[in-house]
């Protein structure tokens, strides 16, 4: 048994959430603001929820997780349609995500955003570096990005925020759900494609489609070996899957986690202060 436990906060993801929720069908003007005339609206959820993460699960360590300009990724660089359909950030939330920094700072509360890697890809390395270092302890990663059920096994586990309760994806759960191994989810993922980070797929194939073929081929490398011999039931996608093989693998390229950074900083930075939240 161990005291130790890490929480890792997906930090754009919350906040733009919070921000989104509070200010819809509603004008900057009526706003919650502080004494500086800046919206906080987001920033007031945030916090709370970080608080009532904090104490839920009583984490020994905790760090949050920022995303660089999507311009920057690594990811862009090898596929410049990357995220080049989303829309810029509005200012206030852009506001608020400066709030909330210095807040956290003062907190003690560590923080982290690396270049050219996103959120996704520190909250891959520190979780597999937690692993590493504490390898009996537990740790949590708030976010409700699906992309990072591949981080998830018997130590890592996703709170995923649901309308009445947040739905903890232990590894048993996913697994019983999916049929499939958590590092299978970069395949499945791969075939799907996300239109809203603009990650291609394999055109043509569905959500009720890519899942069967891993679960039935399990890697995406033997499902395109064994084409030529794929089961009849999956008959009407055997032509899209060889004319999107290319995209498909580049798709696997764009989703996979990077676990390996190495310029992190140690997991002793991440212990939390023993401080209370406003």
């Amino acid at each position: 048994m161990t005291d130790k436990c890490l929480l890792i906060i997906d930090g754009f993801n919350l906040l733009s959430r919070a921000y989104f929720a509070t200010s819809y069908n509603r004008p900057v003007e009526s706003l919650e603001k502080n004494e500086n005339g800046i919206p906080v609206n987001g920033m007031n959820v945030f916090l709370r929820k970080v608080h009532s993460l904090l104490s839920q699960y009583n984490a020994s360590h905790c760090v949050v997780t920022w995303d660089i300009p999507r311009e920057d990724t690594f990811r862009r660089q090898l596929y410049p349609p990357y995220k080049q359909t989303r829309n810029e950030l509005p200012e206030p939330l852009i506001q608020q995500y400066e709030l909330v920094k210095k807040e956290l700072e003062s907190l003690s509360i560590a923080q982290l955003t690396l270049s050219p890697y996103e959120a996704d890809d520190l909250m891959g390395s520190i979780s597999k570096k937690w692993g590493e270092e504490a390898p009996e302890a537990p740790a949590y990663i708030y976010s409700n990005d699906k992309d990072l059920f591949q981080l998830i096994n018997k130590q890592v586990s996703q709170i995923i925020a649901a309308k009445k309760q947040d739905i903890l994806m232990n590894y048993e759960r996913f697994t019983q759900t999916y049929a499939v191994e958590p590092e299978q989810w970069v395949d499945v993922k791969a075939l799907l494609g996300d239109p809203s980070d603009n990650i291609p797929g394999c055109p043509g194939v569905g959500e009720k489609t890519a899942l069967p073929l891993i679960q039935a081929y399990t890697t995406l490398d033997l499902l395109f070996h064994q084409l030529d011999d794929l089961d009849p039931r999956f008959n009407r996608v055997k032509k899209k899957l060889a004319a999107g093989k290319d995209m498909t693998l580049l798709s696997k390229e764009l989703s996979a986690i990077k676990c390996d950074i190495e310029s992190l900083p140690a997991i002793s930075s991440l212990e939390r202060p023993q401080v209370s939240l406003p």
